[in-house]
């Protein structure tokens, strides 16, 4: 059984234990999180597609923590004019963990 969801704008796909990466939330450590806003859910044959969202189902979930991303650089410079820089920053995510998919 896999749920597909939307938390902060993006679709994620997520199932019961796995632990995904996700945009950061103000949530503490070890706090619970419902996520209401599901778009699909699939259990074997049985599909049932939100329009937009299924209004049946929540999503039960653990933040574990927050952690930084991969560094991404950028660069700035101007032709001919001896001008260089190099700019760089580190995405903040929030670690949770999928506890229960519950379809009431």
């Amino acid at each position: 059984m896999y749920a597909i969801i939307e938390i902060s704008g993006k679709q994620y796909k997520v199932e019961k234990d796995l632990t995904i990466n996700v945009d950061r939330l103000n949530k503490e450590d070890n706090e619970a999180v419902v996520f209401d806003s599901v778009l699909l859910v699939a259990d074997g044959d049985n599909v049932q597609i939100g329009e937009p969202y299924l209004k049946n189902v929540k999503v039960k979930a653990t933040v574990l923590g927050e952690m930084k991303g991969q560094k991404v650089r950028g660069i700035k410079f101007k032709k001919r004019k001896n001008y260089t820089r190099t700019l760089g920053h580190r995405t903040i995510f929030s670690q949770i963990k999928i506890d229960e998919l519950v379809v009431s």
